[in-house]
Order: structure tokens, then sequence, then C-alpha cells
């Protein structure tokens, strides 16, 4: 079976319209033969080139007919995955998602192990920030969003409102799972004083929310 068959074959059950690396295909062959038979099946439209060594099948709207795009961020979850790095919210969209902020990022904008970037699809673009191994801990999780939001706040803008807030929307694992992370001392002391607050009001009210104090 020739490289293009060999492809072929495994495209036909990838949906449309989903981005997929170029690099799943390494061992149908050489990186040059791969790479030629993407070029060859681009040519004849049985795929499409989104970005540098993403692509997907073609997919049109069965509204408006138009060619589906598929969106920056899904294309940089590709890239992010092929590449072997961790990508993890910013702390403005995490104080947002927190309820702690109502203003959205202009550009949307993600930490990661890799250099710092733009992905650019047609006229929408996703940033790509490098950031610490300390911002990127527990990446893509509850507990990923509450840590890069109390980095994002800082010791200056983190409140006591604020860090309950964030405190309170763990459950007493994830809560654990923050505490076990590395973090600045004033963060943690913040952390335990909330979550010692919180406790008491559960006593308080018999509120069923689950709040660890252990540091």
């Amino acid at each position: 079976m020739s490289v293009v068959e060999s492809i072929s074959k495994r495209i036909k059950h990838m949906p449309k319209g989903k981005p997929f690396a170029g690099a799943v295909f390494a061992q149908a062959g050489s990186r040059a033969s791969v790479d030629k038979a993407l070029s060859r099946m681009v040519i004849s439209g049985s795929l499409e080139r989104v970005a540098r060594g993403v692509y997907m099948r073609p997919k049109q709207s069965e509204y408006t007919g138009k060619k589906v795009r598929p969106s920056p961020i899904a294309v940089m979850e590709v890239v992010a995955k092929a590449r072997g790095e961790t990508i993890q919210i910013h702390g403005a969209e995490a104080v947002r998602r927190l309820g702690l902020s109502t203003q959205m990022q202009v550009l949307p904008t993600y930490y990661t192990s890799g250099s710092t970037r733009e992905i650019k699809i047609g006229n929408a673009v996703v940033r790509l920030r490098h950031a610490s191994r300390q911002r990127l801990q527990q990446a893509g999780t509850q507990v990923g969003v509450a840590l890069t939001a109390l980095l994002y706040l800082r010791k200056e803008g983190l409140t006591e409102q604020a860090v309950e807030k964030i405190a309170s929307s763990l459950s007493v694992e994830e809560f654990n799972k923050l505490m076990a992370c590395k973090m600045p001392e004033w963060m943690r002391t913040a952390l335990v004083g909330s979550a010692k607050e919180i406790a008491c009001q559960s006593r308080t009210s018999n509120s069923p929310k689950l709040v660890s104090v252990k540091s």
C-alpha cells in the first residue's frame, strides 16, 4: 500500500471540519513522502491545509453552503499537542470564568510551555505566551483555573472575597491538589485562611460545601 493510499484510508474515518496534525501519519512513511502525499491531497481537494502542519477534511455549512473554518483555539490545541506543549488558561480568562471579572480578552491568549507566538486562521488570532512551570501546574483542570486566577490577581489584588470565591469553587480533592502546587507563601497563607473561614461558615449554616484546610 502506497503512502497516499495509507493516509487516504485513515482520513476517511476522520470527522469533516476537525483539524489534525500531519504528524499523526508519521508511521505511514518518511517525512518527505508524507508531506508530499498530504500536499497532493490538498491540491486534489480531499484535504484542506488550515495552518502550517495542520489539515482537515473540507466541510461546508448546511445552512450557508460556505466552507467551515476551524476555530483558531482548536488549531492551537492541535499544534500544542503535536509539539508536546502544555497549555494553560490565561489568568484574565480564569478570573472571568470564576465570576471575578466581566472583561473579555480582546485577543484570546493562553500560557504555554513552548515559545511565545501567534496562530492565525484567516482573520482570527490566538496568542500563546510562554510561562513558567509554576503557572502551568494542573493545566486543563479547575485547579489550574484557580491557580492562574490567583497568580493573575497577585497579592495586591487578592481580596478576601476573591480568594474565598476561588477556594469555594473547588471540592476537597481539588483544594488539596491546589495546596500541593508550588506557590508563593502569600498565596498559601490566603488560601488556608479562606478555607478556615468557609469551614467555619459551613458548620454554622450546616452547608454541605466541602472545604479542606490542609496546608
